[in-house]
Order: structure tokens, then C-alpha cells, then sequence
């Protein structure tokens, strides 16, 4: 790693000149949580990182080897099996996983494959009490307790050997459900560490799956990860979030090995705007254009407001969803003491590896990423978790959207503004990963400050791979 001058405050030097994340957490309307003011940036070395660990067929076996068997892989929602019987489908890294509720309302995580010849015992997700293979028969438990073996006089051999289909190690925290394919290590509430204390405040066990769209990506999990890792790319991906987005305001902190977070403030210019002659209303107005929590007409958002004098455009907007909020979800007395930058901002954690779940009040973003074949290809999903109204059942989550590969993030108008934001992204990702294996010299830089949460994630990621 390379060496700085001591002497200097790296934290201090790697931002933009300018309003601090702290600077504009200071005017909230409400006490803000002391963690969301408590920076935890820390200099990891400037040396760059190579190509291959996005393009090499190799690297890739390495982390299918390495990394995947031994992490916690966020694989469902509660929401997603929310009765006895039901199951879905969770694959990744050279594994297929049914993730089932059992009768006691617990969960398994079961190999998806016949001890017999090798087929997949279920292709979709479903409700069931066992699984039979649709080749020759062979079936088992939900629990995966082996229940009946055709032609059974043939397979004598097998009486005394466990025929239960193998598990995957389970945990379950704030309505996400995990699993871990080789037992032992950390467990769950260490691994996610901090975010227990963070997000008890939070609550997304209160919450349901309302919208959940994946497609497949021409580029690596790597690559299309990191392109969610940063705000500063808005100045020329995002033009149009630029009135309404402090992106160069944003605060950027990690925690040991696992966790990192982006603050990024909304309602205020970013600092790549000229102010001049700039109204505090014209925030509001693009905002309510482009910011993809609005209804498709100006007027029917209920965050159309106009903007008193000597009032900010974000406490403006933050008192309207702080309103809105508590009639649409329940909950007053959460969104009472909830602060404007918890309604507003974009409050972006990362779980290492593949979990990015936003903190907050709103409406809650949460993306995943997996490998897809190749290390040109991934998975990526965006699901929005939505707040339970009070007094009402959690219900059941919707399926996930699959969109094809010529269908735009767009295609799914149940997404909004946000569709047109990824299809921005989407513009650049394949181009990034055909830059990178055609790279002469082989390397990425990155930012000291900006990007640290990247270089964050390669450092982690070596661990599992030296391991």
C-alpha cells in the first residue's frame, strides 16, 4: 500500500471545496442520529487496481472457489415466502439454493439438486410440501428429509447413507433472509456490523417488497456494482439530478472489512451548479421533475410545494414527505422524529459482497448483484421496500420482473424516473468493461476520498482470495 505524508489530513484534503455532509446536517429540522454524523473515512492507499479482476474467466473460478462458499449472500425477503410450503429459487456462483419456510416458520436453505443423477429438483419458484424430481422420482421433505425412493428394492445401498438433501447455513435479519454455504464465521449481526444499530431505527422488517425488477447486465458484477458506489458520476452521467443532488457533498465512511455507506444530500444545488440567479423553487421544480419519487404529473406529486421565503427548498420538500409519509404509510411517530436528511437523502449502504440496502424512511432502494455466466455479465435487481401501513398485515412480496435484453430499465414504468437513471448507468457500463479488456496498461485508478468505498471492497475481497 502506498505511503502519505502523516502530516496531512487525508479525510481533510479529499473533499470538495464547499458545504460538508456535516455542514448540511447541521441545518436538519430534527436531531440527527449522532452515526450519521460520526465520518469514518480512513486512507487506504492510492496504488491502482488491475483489469483482469473484471474480465479473467480465472479470477472469476477464484472468487466461486474463495469468496461465495464462505460470505453471507442476502438470497430472499421474508416477504417473499411468507407461508409453509413456500419457496424460491436462489442462484449463484455455481449453486442453486431452495429457500423454503418450513411449518414452524423457520427457514432452509437446500442444495437444488437430486442425490439420484444430478437434475434440479425445482427450475421456478413455488409452494410445496416435497420435492419430487421430475427425472426418475426421488423425493424429499420440505424439511429435506429423504420421503420416498422408486423402485427402492434397487437401492439397498443407500439405507444407511444420509440421503438429506445438504443445507446452506441460514440467518435472518430485519426482514432479509441470508444464507452461507460453509458453516462457521461471523455471525450475521457481526458480519453486518454496524447496521443492526443503525437500522433498528429504520425498521425494514415493516416493510414489503412493492417493486422488484432485475436484468442482466453486459458487464461484471464488479463493474456494475461500482457504478453505484459513487456520486460524483453524475456531473456527466446524471446532468439532470445536478439542480437537486449535493453529489460532491456526499459523505463517503467504511466499517472494518464489510460495511460501507454513501450520504448523499438532496434538495440542495450541487456544487458543479452556478447558483447565480438560482431560486430556492427551481430546486423543488427539478426535483419534482427527476427525481423519481413523484407522480408522472407535476401537480398530483404531493411534494409539488411551493417554497415559503426564507424556508429551504430541502426543508420544504423534507416537511412535505414527513407529511405525506405518515398519511400513505402509518407510523407517525417514526416520521415525526424522523430527520430530513432520513426522508430525503440517499442514504446508500454496502454489505460485502453483493447487498446495497438505503437507509432511511422513504420508500427504501435495495440493489443486489450476481455473477451471470461469464465475467462479462451479471444480475442486477432493484427492489423498493415500502413502509406497511399500521394495523395491517405484511403482505406478500411481488414476484421479481425480468426484463430481456432489449428491454430498457425503462420498459418497467412501475420504476418511474429511476428507469431512465439506470438506463443513464446502463450507457456506460459495457463500454467500461470493453475499455477494460482493452486496457494497455492494465489498470484502474481510483479516487483517494470518492472511491474509497471501492477500493474498500477489493481490499476485502483479497482477504477471501489469500485466504
Amino acid at each position: 500500500m502506498a505511503e502519505r505524508d502523516p502530516t496531512i489530513d487525508a479525510a481533510g484534503q479529499a473533499r470538495c471545496p464547499g458545504a460538508t455532509w456535516t455542514d448540511i446536517l447541521a441545518l436538519d429540522g430534527r436531531p440527527v442520529p449522532a452515526f450519521m454524523t460520526d465520518e469514518r473515512y480512513e486512507y487506504r492507499g492510492s496504488d491502482p487496481i488491475a483489469t483482469t479482476r473484471y474480465t479473467s474467466l480465472e479470477f472469476q473460478q477464484r472468487e466461486n472457489e474463495k469468496l461465495w462458499p464462505f460470505v453471507w449472500q442476502f438470497a430472499a425477503r421474508e416477504e417473499d415466502l411468507p407461508e409453509p410450503g413456500d419457496y424460491i429459487l436462489y442462484e449463484n456462483a455455481g449453486r442453486s439454493y431452495i429457500v423454503t419456510r418450513q411449518d414452524d416458520g423457520g427457514v432452509k436453505a437446500m442444495h437444488n439438486v437430486c442425490l439420484h443423477r444430478g437434475r434440479k429438483l425445482r427450475t421456478e419458484d413455488g409452494t410445496a410440501d416435497s420435492f419430487q424430481c421430475p427425472f426418475h422420482g426421488f423425493t424429499w421433505e420440505k424439511t429435506g428429509a429423504l420421503k420416498e425412493i422408486p423402485c427402492a428394492w434397487d437401492f439397498k445401498h443407500l439405507q444407511q447413507r444420509d440421503m438429506s438433501l445438504p443445507e446452506a447455513e441460514v440467518a435472518r435479519w430485519q426482514g432479509y433472509i441470508f444464507l452461507r454455504e460453509t458453516p462457521g464465521g461471523p455471525t450475521i449481526e457481526e458480519y453486518l456490523a454496524p447496521l443492526p444499530a443503525f437500522f433498528e431505527r429504520w425498521r425494514h422488517d415493516q416493510c414489503y417488497t412493492a417493486i422488484w425488477v432485475g436484468k442482466v447486465v453486459p458487464a461484471n458484477w464488479k463493474v456494475t456494482m461500482e457504478a453505484f458506489m459513487e456520486a460524483w458520476h453524475t456531473i456527466v452521467t446524471h446532468p439532470q439530478l445536478l439542480p437537486f443532488t449535493g453529489d460532491a457533498n456526499t459523505s463517503y465512511n467504511i466499517y472494518g472489512d464489510n460495511v460501507n455507506v454513501a450520504y448523499t444530500p438532496f434538495g440542495v444545488m450541487s456544487p458543479h451548479v452556478d447558483p447565480s440567479g438560482k431560486q430556492q423553487q427551481w430546486i423543488v421544480d427539478e426535483f419534482i421533475k427527476y427525481n423519481g419519487r413523484s407522480a408522472d404529473n407535476y401537480n398530483d406529486s404531493p411534494y409539488a410545494v411551493t417554497v415559503p421565503e426564507g424556508i429551504s427548498a430541502r426543508r420544504a420538500l423534507a416537511e412535505a414527505m414527513r407529511v405525506n409519509f405518515a398519511e400513505t404509510f402509518g407510523h407517525p411517530e417514526l416520521h415525526e422524529q424522523a430527520t430530513d436528511a432520513e426522508l430525503l437523502d440517499g442514504l446508500v449502504y454496502n454489505v460485502f459482497p453483493h447487498f446495497a440496502p438505503w437507509g432511511g424512511y422513504m420508500p427504501n432502494i435495495v440493489y443486489r448483484w450476481r455473477p451471470w455466466g461469464d465475467p462479462d455479465h451479471c444480475l442486477m435487481e432493484v427492489r423498493i421496500l415500502v413502509r406497511v401501513p399500521e394495523g395491517q398485515p405484511i403482505p406478500h412480496g411481488v414476484p421479481m420482473k425480468m426484463l430481456s435484453d432489449d428491454q430498457p430499465w425503462a420498459a418497467a414504468p412501475e420504476l418511474g424516473a429511476l428507469g431512465h437513471v439506470f438506463d443513464q448507468d446502463m450507457d456506460n457500463l459495457p463500454f467500461v468493461q470493453d475499455g477494460l479488456k482493452l486496457s494497455k496498461n492494465g489498470e484502474v485508478q481510483l479516487g483517494d476520498y470518492q472511491e474509497i468505498r471501492i477500493r474498500q471492497f477489493h481490499q476485502t475481497l483479497d482477504k477471501y482470495l489469500e485466504a
